[in-house]
Formats: structure tokens, C-alpha cells, sequence
């Protein structure tokens, strides 16, 4: 089969779909992988480093999309890239459908067949291709919000972690699943004062044998979430529905009643965002300010970190590369349900039900497009 790696063109990001170690073990499977020149440049993997594990470089993304019958991507393909999607192609990245109506209108007219990272599943039911860039945001979400919580960028002016004599900051996580447990492990390090807020009792037991009396467990109600909220310094957004939209939890009002120059992290921002004031910004401009209240809604946190991003995400994505090429794709999803998990387009339909509901689209079947 053959595979194309194009460069990614969103805004500062840096991360690759394959790693030359993972080029490497697809070539020797005897498949071809073409590399658009730069791919890896800027994250320490040099075109040489490309050639010498056996892949074939290329000017253009326009020459990988001729070239290749599967696509292997980090972040959702943006609208030029879109434009270069055949019926033959195979994608294989991040997607995050369902806030993004433009992009699914494309991916359905193209026809590929389009798998998305995120919502891949293992025998647990839990999303194995999107837990390394949990972990990397869950631990950035700290390092960032401390960075906000400082004066000159609009900050309250505290420190996370106080000094003897004065409190540490409040920090409040809304969820505890991969990015919540992550922050949490980031926040304590650091001396903040940390709240967990969850409505799984399981997960709130986990966390509290974990962290023990380092943290706080909070059932999340509607009095309880309103509380928390209102009475931090550092607000961390990680819930998840997989595929879906972020449920809205923290309302307007509730940032009306936070304190001035509080901060709030909304690393579900991929998944449209959990504050109702929340709206994609870029490394270039990460933050703005709501009623004295700074935001931080980065949509591709991790590609700050791009090594170590891309490192982490190829540690977990190569079985799965490597079981589309040797097998072809169709065989490979039928074959796997973890896999076919993560189907979300196909032959011009929407397979995965949660982004058939947010994007209006009528959910077809997986089953009744692969077939036996």
C-alpha cells in the first residue's frame, strides 16, 4: 500500500503523522510511504532521517494526496487539504466532527473513508489514540493556566502554589477521566489547593485513593459545579463524551460571579468547549478576556510540545498504520472493532451516531457499508 505523511499547516503545529521509526517498520512490511519534504524538521526529524528509514520524499501535500492511498495525519485536514480528498483515500487523524459542520460537509463529498484517532477504542471502552494528547494537555493545562493566573497577562497575580504565610491558588478540574487525573497529578506538584469535579463515583474513588488528601472529590451537581467554579482562581474544562459535543457546564453567569482575573482552561475546546464562553484560539493568540475572566481555549495544545506530542502519538497510532496497510483498509476495520470504532465517514456517509446528531446528518451503519 501506499502511504503519504503531508506536513501539517495549522497554525503552529509542529507534531508529524509518522516518525521515521514508524516509516521504517511500514517500509518494512513492503510498503511505500511518501513524506512531504519539511514533515519533521522542525521537531528534530530531518529529510535525511525520512530517506534513510526507506521513505520517498516529496515537494508538495499535493503530491502525498496523489501518491497515497492512506493518509496518516495528526490534526484535522484543513480546507485545501480537504479539497484533495478522493473516494480511494483513506484518512487516518484527529477529526473532532461534531463542532465542525464545515468539515464534515467536506469529508462526507469526498467520499473517503475518514478514521478518527479519538474516537478508536480498546476491549476497556476506553480511546487508546487520544489518551497520550490527554495526558500532554491535562499536564500543558496547568503550565498554562499558571502562566494566565500572572498580572501582566491579566491574571489575578497568584502564585499556584503559594508561599508560607499565603494560600495557594484554587484549582478547580471539571471531569477526571485521562486529562482531569493529569492535571490533577500537575496541580498538586505545584502546591495549588485542587479540587476534582466528576459525576462518575467511580472515577471520584479512584482519584481519591490516588491523591488521597492532596486533593478534594466533589459529586458534580448543579449547586456543587456552580460553587467550585465560582470560587477559583483556575478553572481546568476536560470533559468528554467521545465524538460528541462538550456539554456546556459552565454557564455565562458563572464566569459573571468568578473573580476578576481568574483564568479558565478549556482543554475540550476540540469538542466545541464546556464554558458557554468559550471559543477556539491559536498559539498565536491563546487568550481573551469575558467579563474580567481570561481564557485559555488553545485548540491544539499539545502541538506546543511537538515532539514529545508526536512521539506519544506514534508510540500508540503504528499497530494501527501498520494493520491498514497490511491488510487494506476495509479488511483492517472489519476485522478489528476498535478500529472500526473510530470510523466516522464513509462513502459519503456519517458512521459514527453522536456526529450524525450534532451535524445533521442521517447515521449509517458501519456494519452495512464494510459488509461480511
Amino acid at each position: 500500500m501506499k502511504v503519504g505523511v503531508p506536513k501539517e499547516i495549522k497554525n503552529h503545529e509542529y507534531r508529524v503523522g509518522m516518525i521515521p521509526a514508524s516509516v521504517h517498520e511500514v517500509c518494512g512490511h513492503g510498503h511505500e510511504v511518501y513524506v512531504q519534504e519539511g514533515a519533521g524538521t522542525a521537531i528534530g526529524f530531518s529529510d535525511d532521517d525520512y530517506r534513510q528509514a526507506g521513505a520517498r520524499l516529496v515537494a508538495t501535500a499535493e503530491e502525498v494526496f496523489e501518491q497515497a492511498e492512506l493518509i496518516v495525519k495528526v490534526k484535522e485536514p484543513q480546507a485545501g487539504e480537504r479539497a484533495m480528498l478522493r473516494p480511494e483515500h483513506t484518512l487516518f487523524t484527529y477529526l473532532h466532527l461534531a463542532p465542525d459542520q464545515a468539515q464534515t460537509d467536506d469529508l462526507v463529498k469526498s467520499g473517503a473513508t475518514c478514521i478518527a484517532y479519538e474516537t478508536v477504542t480498546d476491549h476497556a471502552g476506553r480511546l487508546p489514540l487520544l489518551a497520550p494528547m490527554s495526558e500532554v494537555a491535562g499536564r500543558m493545562s496547568i503550565q498554562a493556566g499558571a502562566h494566565c493566573l500572572e498580572k501582566y497577562l491579566g491574571g489575578r497575580g497568584v502564585l499556584l502554589g503559594g508561599v508560607p504565610g499565603v494560600n495557594p491558588a484554587r484549582v478547580t478540574i471539571i471531569g477526571g477521566g485521562v486529562v482531569g487525573q493529569n492535571a490533577a497529578a500537575m496541580a498538586v506538584g505545584l502546591g495549588a489547593h485542587v479540587t476534582v469535579v466528576d459525576r462518575n463515583m467511580e472515577v471520584l474513588r479512584h482519584l481519591d485513593h490516588r491523591f488521597g488528601n492532596q486533593i478534594s472529590t466533589l459529586f458534580s451537581t448543579a449547586h456543587t459545579l456552580d460553587q467550585a467554579v465560582i470560587e477559583s482562581d483556575l478553572v481546568i474544562g476536560s470533559v468528554l463524551i467521545p465524538g460528541a459535543s462538550a456539554p456546556r457546564l459552565i454557564t455565562r453567569d458563572m464566569v459573571r460571579r468568578m473573580p476578576e482575573g481568574s483564568v479558565i482552561v478549556d482543554v475540550a475546546i476540540d469538542q466545541g468547549g464546556c464554558a458557554e464562553t468559550s471559543k477556539p484560539t491559536t498559539h498565536d493568540n491563546p487568550t481573551y478576556v469575558v467579563d474580567g475572566v481570561v481564557h485559555y481555549c488553545v485548540a491544539n495544545m499539545p502541538g506546543a510540545v511537538a515532539r514529545t506530542s508526536t512521539l506519544a502519538l506514534n508510540n500508540v497510532t503504528l499497530p494501527f498504520v501498520a494493520a491498514l496497510a497490511n491488510k487494506e483498509p476495509r479488511q483492517a476495520l472489519r476485522d478489528d472493532p476498535h478500529l472500526r470504532a473510530g470510523l466516522n465517514v464513509m462513502a459519503g456517509k456519517v458512521t459514527y451516531r453522536e456526529v450524525a446528531e450534532a451535524t445533521g446528518y442521517t447515521y449509517t451503519n458501519t456494519e452495512s457499508l464494510l459488509g461480511a
